[in-house]
């Protein structure tokens, strides 16, 4: 078993200077935390890999293709490789966990 605690790896992400850390790799996935603040902008660029994006914390929307949901605490969201998909009018701090299938190379 490996298990994690949220506020260890925020504070890992933060140690680290990075919007996102990786957090685990197994051979079928990886799972990191993916953190933009209010106001800020989403860099991302279409990923070779399925994603699920599960929101922890923070409000916002995000575009995945042509279609537009607003996110929040609890909002789950799917992205299919390479499909481009950004976050934006982000109104509270996001923070993300971020399953990719297979890992994120």
């Amino acid at each position: 078993m490996k298990a994690f605690r949220l506020d260890e790896l925020e504070a890992e992400r933060v140690a680290n200077d990075g919007a996102y850390l990786q957090f685990l790799r197994e051979r079928n996935m990886s799972v990191g935390l993916y953190a933009l603040d209010a106001g800020q902008l989403d860099p991302q660029q279409p990923h070779k890999e399925d994603e699920v994006y599960f929101v922890v914390s923070g409000r916002g929307a995000i575009t995945v293709g042509t279609e537009t949901t607003t996110v929040g605490r609890g909002s789950v969201v799917y992205v299919p490789a390479g499909v481009p998909h950004k976050f934006h009018h982000i109104t509270e701090d996001l923070r993300v966990m971020v399953v990719f299938s297979p890992p994120e190379s």
